[in-house]
């Protein structure tokens, strides 16, 4: 008789091929394969127990289940006053009424309570949700706490070291006193644990009751400048750079964007207006704006306002615009004509003849486009 461990069978649990494909989570869709509404190969299952491949046919509801989309995810500014959950039994708004309705079936990674606000990440792949979400990951989610009181390091301290809050261990914090505003006082706060209400519980702990909590960063996903309400879409690239995912060729890129959700009698896209800490607009020291969002940089991407494309020669013409020229050289101004000085105006910015600082320059080098001038012609 053998030792050996039986190979598990191929495939993947039906589950798990479930919440991939956008269906339901994988607790969701162990209830609808409970309920028989899950066949595969023709014959309804009454148990999650069950690996499957691309060569089985799956149906829901009598519906053949498409094939699952590339792992996605998205940068969601959540406002205050809304549930992170599908539906809510005190009938509270929830996120996903808040949502853009061209939205894909989506699920947050982790949650942030009904009076916190700041930076939560979206994602159509049930993988992917749980590889964020385990504490193994070891990203440090940072926030700004608005705190009643004056505290200082001393106060702090059992955070930096730990401390148990109703028989649970709080791992070591990373705590900072920033500043103190009238009877408040701002810290910044890092953690890489994602338990229920942490920095709520852990405040009152040691005597400090939270008047504002904002999530600013998630590991490398920074919430930046994105409003509140609004959507962004990270682009796969960095997906792959920063989770390891693999590269769906095959699959159609899709640009990054930013979806809003406008009050009712708003523009479309609109984005919000909010309030910062201080009720007199947005904080940046209280978001941690320091620039665009991860998902939303563009590196060697020439200025948005030059009309000039990378690796496009250019002509000038005497009007001062810039053309496409088929040759190698830029073609002279037309007789009487005056070239401009240090470059032409394209799209209504100074081309600047060194590279912007997106990267490359807008006519696809580093170096000024050389200017032909013709001496007049003595009488």
């Amino acid at each position: 008789m053998s030792d050996t461990p039986a190979k598990p069978p191929p495939g993947d649990r039906i589950a798990k091929v479930l919440a991939r494909a956008g269906v339901a989570s994988r607790r969701d869709a162990e209830r609808m394969i409970a309920a028989g509404r899950v066949s595969v190969n023709g014959r309804k299952i009454e148990t999650p127990a069950l690996n499957v491949t691309g060569k089985d046919r799956i149906a829901v509801d009598s519906r053949p289940l498409d094939a699952p989309e590339p792992a996605r995810l998205w940068l969601y500014h959540k406002p205050t006053g809304l549930v992170t959950s599908n539906k809510d039994e005190q009938g509270r708004p929830t996120i996903y009424d808040d949502l853009p309705e061209d939205m894909p079936r989506v699920m947050s990674v982790g949650r942030l309570d009904l009076n916190s606000e700041g930076l939560l990440l979206l994602t159509n792949d049930g993988g992917l949700k749980r590889k964020l979400e385990l504490p193994s990951t070891g990203w440090l989610r940072r926030y700004r706490v608005r705190v009643k009181g004056n505290p200082t390091d001393a106060t702090l301290a059992p955070l930096r070291e730990g401390i148990v809050v109703d028989r649970e261990t709080f791992q070591p914090m990373q705590v900072t006193l920033d500043r103190t505003q009238g009877a408040n006082a701002w810290l910044t706060v890092g953690l890489r644990e994602g338990r229920n209400r942490e920095v709520r519980r852990a405040m009152e702990n040691i005597g400090l009751v939270v008047n504002r909590l904002i999530r600013v960063s998630y590991g490398p996903f920074q919430l930046g400048p994105l409003a509140a309400g609004a959507v962004e879409e990270v682009r796969r690239r960095v997906l792959r750079d920063q989770l390891g995912l693999e590269d769906d060729s095959d699959a159609a890129p899709r640009p990054t964007r930013t979806l809003t959700r406008g009050k009712a009698g708003s523009k479309p896209g609109a984005p919000r207006a909010t309030r910062g800490p201080t009720g007199k607009g947005r904080d940046d020291a209280a978001t941690g704006h320091s620039g665009a969002s991860l998902g939303a940089k563009r590196s060697g991407t020439p200025d948005a306002k030059s009309s000039g494309k990378p690796g496009a020669k250019h002509t000038h013409k005497p009007d001062g615009k810039v053309s496409p020229s088929t040759s190698g050289k830029p073609a002279p101004p037309a007789k009487g004509g005056k070239p401009t000085r240090g470059g032409a105006k394209a799209g209504g910015a100074r081309s600047q003849g060194k590279p912007h600082a997106g990267g490359d320059a807008p006519w696809g080098t580093d170096e000024r486009p050389k200017l032909t001038r013709r001496r007049p012609k003595k009488d």
